[in-house]
């Protein structure tokens, strides 16, 4: 990886951590356009800089962090669902991390939804996120599971499951920051542990690129965070749906007419399972 490739999926990522287009989506199909191999670094890559992009909301929503155990505890009931989730169908799920193709079809069919929630979803009242019971917590949780295959984006999952329990628009927006923050950490954790397993010690060089990736990441992400919160609020959902369509038939265009875009397949013995890709 070049220090420009890495600068090139840092930007994706911070520009798409937070918005209902899927992260992971576009850094595979960024990475394929790029024609990059899928290393094993490659893929520490991808997941360890989304941690970049999420401390930017502990920056943004710090007062957040310092109010209540009970904000803990809530992120911590709605992080549950999809962690067991992903321990228990990492192997299914790591056979599509590598496949543009579904990535395409994921945009397409969660474009197609994302043109009808704003009309799904009304009389919203739950104006702050704090509101939230431990129970409702629970429930958007269990929206995060559905966002384990990519493309179909771990923020447009979460805040369609807080527009489901009555949250507005910018409160189901805050909670699906905040419970990024528990997620995003532990699969950095668990990606950088798989590494070390299975490959060894990290170079400096590879070091030196996952501090640029952090770095830009945060910052882009920072600018990000606060341009959805006021776009959701004046325009909804249907703009992030249309895209999503487009993008997706255009992906799936270019596979068939053109040129693959799916990874190429690695060798067994370089083979990381990616229990937590929450995109």
């Amino acid at each position: 990886m070049t220090t420009l490739e890495a600068v090139v999926l840092a930007v994706i990522e911070g520009i798409t951590e937070f918005l209902p287009i899927s992260s992971t989506g576009h850094m595979i199909i960024g990475s394929s356009f790029m024609k990059m191999e899928p290393t094993p670094f490659l893929k520490l890559y991808t997941v360890a800089i989304q941690l970049g992009a999420i401390l930017s909301v502990v920056v943004l929503y710090y007062k957040y962090f310092f109010k209540s155990v009970n904000f803990y505890l809530k992120l911590f009931v709605a992080f549950i669902p999809a962690a067991i989730a992903a321990l228990l169908l990492g192997d299914y799920i790591d056979k599509f991390l590598e496949n543009a193709v579904g990535v395409a079809i994921a945009l397409l069919l969660g474009g197609i939804f994302l043109l009808f929630v704003d009309k799904i979803f009304k009389n919203q009242h739950v104006n702050k996120s704090e509101n939230i019971d431990f129970l409702t917590a629970f429930k958007i949780g269990l929206f995060q599971c559905v966002a384990l295959f990519p493309g179909v984006s771990r923020s447009g999952a979460t805040i369609i499951g807080g527009l489901s329990q009555k949250l507005t628009r910018q409160a189901a927006a805050e909670f699906s920051f905040f419970l990024a923050v528990p997620t995003m950490f532990a699969a950095t954790l668990k990606k950088g542990y798989d590494y070390y397993k299975h490959v060894g010690q990290i170079s400096g060089e590879e070091i030196k690129l996952l501090a640029i990736g952090n770095v830009v990441a945060f910052v882009v992400a920072l600018l990000a965070i606060k341009m959805l919160i006021g776009f959701l609020n004046k325009y909804g959902f249907k703009i992030f749906g249309w895209y999503r369509i487009i993008f997706g038939a255009a992906l799936l265009a270019i596979h068939i007419w053109w040129f693959p875009l799916d990874f190429q397949q690695e060798k067994p013995a370089d083979k990381i399972i990616l229990t937590e890709n929450l995109r």
